[in-house]
């Protein structure tokens, strides 16, 4: 399987981003059941879980403090790329 996301280091703070689908945001449930299953293979990471509109604007969900940098900063600042996980 392959996702879309990225790794980022800012201010000593490591975390992931992961892409998923928008009504994966909608319930706080399936956000921690994909959360957990991206846990292995982003090991101690924070993850954030990113969705786009149908205009193209992100939508964060994670850590509060992780969510507000991203909110500030432009998406394609974001190092972009696509994981391989099995």
């Amino acid at each position: 399987m392959q996702v879309d996301g990225a790794i980022i280091k800012e201010q000593n703070v490591t975390f992931a981003i992961v892409i998923v689908k928008p009504h994966v945001l909608t319930n706080s449930l399936e956000c921690d059941k994909m959360r957990k299953a991206f846990q292995p293979y982003f090991p101690g990471l924070p993850i954030v879980l990113m969705a786009q509109d149908h205009n193209g604007r992100p939508t964060y969900q994670g850590r509060k403090d992780l969510v507000n940098f991203l909110a500030n900063i432009d998406p394609g600042r974001i190092p972009w790329k696509r994981f391989t996980i099995n």
